[in-house]
């Protein structure tokens, strides 16, 4: 037998033999981590509420906090409060938030530590990966943060979130890192890939997988701020909901980005004035909420600031999901009234625009930009979504087949 012919029988079976699978790290969206508080309050906004607790508890997603009279203690144990001196933001006094679960997977696997089917994230994809043969913890990581904060109040996160990624890559054999980011954290990961050399990627990355990423904002923060958002459950009244909601910086970070609509495109109609994206320090204005136009300062420039990652994409999103596109209060109405709500394309919560914000990359950097649109799956569908798993499993396949031949050619042709 030939050597050549040895060679043939022997490298399916070093293939099999040799698997060498890119660690992942979850990069969740907008509500997509869990939070933990601990209170040691003087007073409370009700007789229910506690005002102060032994130990941490859990409370996002706790459902048992989000229901009548108790969800009032809830917000004023969520919400921010904002200092327009120092452009930060603060917990309520007497309330201190923590993010688990760093490095593992479990607080973005899961939002609800009871495992509730409502309370599900990553966790299909975490199955997934498991199926290939990864293992949790060890090749599958998870890179939860303070998602109310937006990346002008998260930069030791960034931080964090880079050591994260240099010790995924030397507990995988020196393997780069596949980032798996969802909704926000799509714009939270290029934030913290613009943040790296190029040399430091072209080690490290592998690739980002994004699903359905906010590239350029989305309508629905300007729907949150006039209304609020009962998050699709009937229990909850958006008026409450939004009372916590706009305290929050990361929301004035997904507003319209200049870079996506144009200046002269309605957002807001009255009888009484149209509001631009030119035009929203007159809108908060309009509803009573300055603060949000302070947010809007602080955190609009990471939004313009939309230079190419400089690693392989794969963009992924949903489209042919009715999305708000505009706000129509009718004739005799003005900004303290129920607007009509106008719908265009997108994923039911990002514009179509935003999702597609990934395209703009491909002239603009060398490395490759694939996009895959997903018709008919909403924001968060996406995630269970079995064309996206499939999508994913197959990509994470190619990479490993190329490093196991890539490798057993190296080794090969020291015998030449």
């Amino acid at each position: 037998m030939f050597a050549s012919d040895k060679i043939l029988i022997l490298f399916p079976l070093f293939l099999l033999a040799s698997a060498k699978l890119n660690p992942v790290i979850f990069v969740p969206g907008d509500g997509g981590a869990q939070l933990e508080a601990k209170l040691n309050k003087t007073d409370a906004v009700h007789y229910i509420c506690e005002k102060t607790t032994s130990d941490y508890f859990n409370i996002w997603l706790n459902m048992e906090l989000l229901v009548p009279l108790v969800i009032d203690c809830w917000i004023d144990n969520i919400k921010l409060i904002y200092d327009n001196v120092t452009r930060t933001t603060r917990n309520s006094d007497g309330v201190d938030i923590r993010v688990p679960g760093w490095g593992g997977t479990e607080t973005v696997e899961w939002l609800d530590p009871s495992h509730a089917a409502t309370g599900s994230y990553f966790v299909d994809i975490g199955n997934a990966l498991v199926g290939l043969g990864h293992a949790r913890n060890i090749s599958i990581k998870g890179a939860p943060y303070d998602f109310r904060k937006a990346p002008n109040e998260n930069s030791a996160y960034f931080d964090k979130l880079k050591a994260l990624v240099e010790e995924a890559y030397k507990e995988n054999n020196d393997t780069p890192v596949i980032l798996i980011a969802h909704s926000m954290g799509g714009p939270m990961s290029l934030t913290f890939l613009n943040r790296q050399t190029q040399a430091w990627k072209d080690k490290f990355i592998q690739s980002l997988i994004s699903l359905n990423g906010v590239w350029g904002g989305s309508m629905k923060a300007v729907k949150v701020y006039a209304i609020g958002d009962d998050l699709g459950s009937y229990v909850l009244r958006e008026s409450v909901m939004r009372s916590e909601q706009i305290t929050s910086p990361s929301l004035a970070w997904l507003l319209p980005s200049k870079l996506f609509w144009k200046p002269d495109e309605v957002l807001v109609q009255t009888d009484k004035k149209n509001y631009t994206i030119n035009d929203l320090e007159e809108f908060f204005k309009g509803i009573g909420y300055p603060n949000g136009w302070e947010m809007r300062k602080d955190t609009e420039p990471y939004q313009l600031q939309f230079k190419p990652p400089g690693v392989e994409v794969h963009c992924l999103y949903g489209s042919n999901v009715q999305t708000v596109e505009k706000l129509y209060y009718k004739p005799g109405t003005f900004l303290d009234g129920y607007p009509t709500l106008l719908y265009g394309d997108g994923d039911g919560t990002v514009n179509r625009r935003s999702l597609e914000g990934c395209l703009q990359w491909r002239t603009l950097q060398k490395q490759k930009v694939f996009v895959q649109e997903l018709p008919k799956v909403d924001h968060l569908q996406i995630l269970h979504d079995k064309t996206m798993l499939k999508y994913i499993t197959d990509v994470i396949k190619r990479y490993s087949v190329a490093k196991r031949k890539e490798s057993f050619w190296d080794r090969f042709s020291m015998f030449g």
